[in-house]
């Protein structure tokens, strides 16, 4: 196979950059896609060259395989690369690629197509004798077929997109009464994700560890195994924590493993990066769950256990040489731990975040790898999967790199928009994780009642600072002249500030007791009182001393509005103290607004119709993932104000519902 020079790669954010930095290490040009939505992104920056291929909505852009190819084309790229996602697994894009002369990085088209259907290749894999877990794989689909099949297969039992993965199209029933309603939902959501609302049904497999094995395959005929990825602690079916290697593999068990993968992968002549996923359940016993045929997102933490660069080898693969190493020559050393940081409201059902990035600033510890894509100043979109970064720590030992990830991740300044650091910072230190004991389960069973899963109220000492902040800037904003010129001087009545987040507000009073450069002060918040010295601030980190402690804080102040890098992230606060009162209303219950941008998937109501609590109203799809939106009273619909297909954004009212008189 010729060699190539420019490659496209065809994707965005964090895997975008990461494929070009290894390109570029290896001395290949760049070529870099973007939607009109990522002008600005910094993938697009880091490549050599940039060609916009439509509108945001990925239909029109990402999945948009002629745009990519004339891109292609424009550019003189001989190369692309898929990442994950998007077309990375799509046969057709694969044929189209191979059709216009262009290297298609990753594994060839029969490949694709078998393992991207989970009904086909789990009959693959029973007949190449690996092991599967008991379930019904037939061509038929209706539900009278898919009820006596459950029956048959016995509860509790998972519902799959065949043609999916990443949880979308995936439901557990523990119970027949349930089942009809849940293939509903799970074809639904198959048929937006992944274009096909083919289903598949497992056997549930209690409280299993997630396990799967890296493996790599030339033109040559080689393949190999780098070990496993433990990708147990997951919510909804996604994985949020993955480590290598796996906390109760076994010498004896990683072979068997491995072989196993190796098996699957030569039953269809397996080239390129692909990955084999068990189930592994508490006897030691383990099941093939699927093969992706694509780079994992969890690739770093084999990267970081090896020592090798898993987009290099699919380059090398892609040239047609043969893999860098034998089986006996792949080290495991060391352990990695990686978490993935998504915009979303851990405290509100994980609802996707949309918003501005004001402040962006990744931990710089030793032993830790971010992979993202960020830029201060870009927008998170809901045209796009919430992840925003990849979080990896490498240590000797388990606990080190648990150690050092956790204070990466509590490190990590995101302002603007809100993440789930707080969330990743308590599952990294709770005890059943700390011991290397968690399975599929972990959350579920012991994570329900974390502090990251409930609104919380911002602690007193933020309010102080932020108050303390917000003054400073109207000072100088008086007193024309730098420094911290312009505060009252001491023994006049105390400033008074009121701060709102979302519903809530909050009085702050600051008395000062001197003035000077470093001016110190009483804060008092409800019942509490604090001594509190604000050493500086240059408009990016503010340096404080809060009851004889001192600290940094990363802070960004935009007008009446301050982001603070708080105890649970992103925390936004608004000066309320001269709004007109009345301002800031509670919304009314019998309003259904939009929780984020998305488009209308789905409108199950009419005006006049009577609901009820509870009743599902409008279905909205943003970032990939469905959304009910329910009546939140008994009434009846007044207004509907979107139609399916209708894009809304974020508080845009949907459907108002009115109590009935009685």
């Amino acid at each position: 196979m010729p060699a190539f020079t420019k490659i496209l790669i065809a994707n965005r954010g964090e895997i975008a950059c990461r494929v070009i930095a290894t390109a570029h290490r290896l001395g290949y040009r760049t070529v870099a896609v973007y939607s009109e939505a990522d002008r600005e992104a910094r993938h697009v920056q880091l490549a050599d060259e940039a060609v916009c291929i439509g509108p945001a909505p990925v239909g029109q852009s990402y999945l948009n395989g002629e745009a990519l190819l004339a891109a292609a084309r424009r550019t003189g790229a001989d190369a692309i690369h898929p990442g994950y996602g998007f077309l990375s697994e799509n046969t057709a894009f694969a044929e189209a690629c191979k059709a216009a002369g262009v290297v298609f990085i990753g594994p060839s088209v029969e490949a694709i197509r078998l393992m991207g259907s989970k009904r086909l290749s789990k009959l693959a894999m029973l007949e190449a004798g690996v092991p599967c877990i008991p379930g019904y794989e037939g061509a038929e689909q209706d539900d009278a077929t898919l009820v006596r099949e459950a029956a048959r297969i016995g509860y509790p039992l998972m519902i799959k997109a065949s043609a999916g993965g990443g949880g979308r199209g995936m439901r557990l029933v523990h119970s027949a009464d349930e089942l009809v309603v849940q293939l509903r939902t799970a074809r639904s959501e198959a048929l937006n994700a992944f274009g096909s609302a083919e289903l598949i049904l497992e056997k549930a497999v209690i409280q299993p560890r997630h396990v799967e094995i890296q493996v790599f395959g030339d033109r040559h005929g080689n393949l190999v195994y780098l070990g496993e990825r433990d990708c147990s602690v997951q919510r909804r079916h996604q994985k949020v924590i993955e480590e290598a290697p796996c906390p109760v593999m076994t010498p004896a068990l990683r072979r068997a493993m491995g072989e196993a993968a190796i098996q699957a992968a030569a039953s269809v002549r397996y080239v390129g990066a692909g990955t084999v996923e068990f189930l592994l359940d508490r006897d030691g016993a383990f099941y093939f769950l699927e093969m992706n045929t694509r780079l994992q997102v969890e690739h770093p933490v084999t990267e970081l256990v090896t020592g090798q660069d898993l987009v290099a080898w699919q380059l090398r693969v892609a040239e047609g040489q043969p893999l860098p190493l034998r089986q006996d020559d792949i080290p495991l050393r060391g352990h990695a731990i990686e978490v993935r940081l998504y915009a979303e409201d851990t405290a509100h059902g994980f609802l996707p975040q949309t918003g501005q990035v004001v402040r962006w600033e990744p931990a710089i510890i030793d032993g830790i790898r971010i992979d993202h894509g960020l830029e201060e100043g870009q927008s998170v979109t809901p045209f796009y999967d919430p992840m925003l970064a990849k979080l990896i720590a490498y240590g000797e030992t388990r606990d080190e790199a648990r150690r050092k990830l956790l204070r990466a991740v509590e490190d990590c300044v995101l302002l603007g928009v809100t993440g789930n650091q707080r969330f990743l910072a308590n599952l990294l230190a709770h005890p059943v994780f700390a011991a290397g004991k968690a399975t599929t389960a972990f959350i579920g069973e012991h994570f329900a009642d974390d502090p990251s899963l409930h609104p919380q109220s911002p602690i007193p000492g933020e309010l102080a600072v932020a108050a303390a902040l917000l003054y400073q800037a109207s000072a100088l904003t008086r007193a024309h002249q730098p420094g911290l010129a312009g505060w009252r001087s001491a023994n006049s009545a105390p400033w008074r500030y009121l701060l709102g987040r979302g519903e809530e507000k909050h009085t702050v009073e600051l008395d000062l007791l001197d003035g000077g450069p470093q001016p110190r002060m009483t804060a008092r918040c409800g019942e509490q009182s604090m001594d509190l010295r604000l050493i500086g601030s240059d408009g990016r980190w503010a340096t404080f001393e809060l009851d004889g402690v001192r600290r940094r804080l990363a802070y960004h102040l935009d007008g009446e509005r301050i982001w603070l890098h708080g105890a649970f992230g992103n925390l936004e606060l608004r000066d309320l103290t001269h709004a007109p009162s009345g301002a800031q209303n509670a919304a009314h219950s019998g309003t259904i607004k939009a929780p984020m941008d998305g488009a209308i998937v789905e409108v199950l109501v009419a005006e006049g119709e009577k609901v009820g609590k509870g009743q599902l109203l409008v279905v909205l799809e943003a970032m990939k993932m469905e959304h009910p939106l329910k009546a939140g009273m008994d009434g009846v619909v007044r207004r509907v104000g979107v139609s399916r297909g209708d894009q809304v954004r974020s508080r845009q009212l949907l459907i108002e519902v009115e109590a009935e008189e009685t």
